[in-house]
């Protein structure tokens, strides 16, 4: 009963430290926030991008925890061209929300997935996710590091703790955007949202050259 005991007060405070760093990092604006919104207004394929943008934070908090943490801190070349790749991206989807939000006429919410296909929306979730050089430096380094200093046998509880905040993170900026739709049934609150989105993706590509070009 003793070990029991000794377990458990031991597992939750490595459960709880993942959760809680975990949410302070992703809860921000962001381009993968920005776009697992926009698909929970536009309620498309709102579960299956939840569910893929969780499974690929939990797989790179796992690499991190387990040792991809210490070998992208080796390779500082490797982390400026994902800064640069991630850069491109983002500037380019920018381009294509400040376009958008000048078409109002096309700007409506939709009540199915009668958009963009799935394997689509998946494809737009994994380069939000992978081409995204903060997923690195804060979901692989940062919780990477932190979780590392945990004992070898409450390491998948840290990850376990940080994969669940992050997963209930998506799950409400998704399915909670639902809240939202009479609200964006007006072709005029699209033309904003697209505008802040496309402004958000400039900021951060111009602030991730900054970061490239300063290392």
């Amino acid at each position: 009963m003793t070990n029991i005991s000794t377990s458990l007060s031991a597992i939750a405070p490595a459960f709880v430290q993942g959760l809680v760093l975990s949410l302070g990092l992703i809860v921000a604006i962001g381009a993968q926030n920005a776009f697992v919104l926009r698909q929970g207004l536009r309620r498309e394929h709102v579960g299956s991008v939840v569910l893929f943008c969780g499974l690929a934070d939990a797989v790179l908090i796992a690499a991190g925890v387990f040792g991809m943490a210490q070998a992208l801190g080796e390779h500082p070349g490797f982390a400026r061209a994902l800064a640069l790749a991630g850069a491109v991206f983002l500037a380019a989807y920018g381009w294509q929300a400040l376009r958008r939000a000048r078409q109002s006429n096309q700007l409506r919410a939709q009540t199915s997935g009668s958009g963009m296909p799935l394997a689509g929306t998946l494809a737009q979730a994994a380069a939000f996710t992978l081409l995204n050089p903060h997923v690195y430096l804060d979901t692989v380094l940062l919780v990477g590091s932190i979780g590392a200093q945990q004992p070898v046998v409450l390491r998948p509880w840290f990850v376990a703790g940080a994969s669940f905040a992050s997963l209930l993170w998506f799950a409400l900026l998704g399915f909670g955007a639902r809240w939202l739709a009479p609200w964006f049934a007006r072709p005029k609150a699209w033309q904003i949202l697209d505008g802040l989105i496309g402004v958000t993706m400039w900021v951060l590509a111009i602030l991730l050259v900054r970061h490239a070009l300063a290392g």
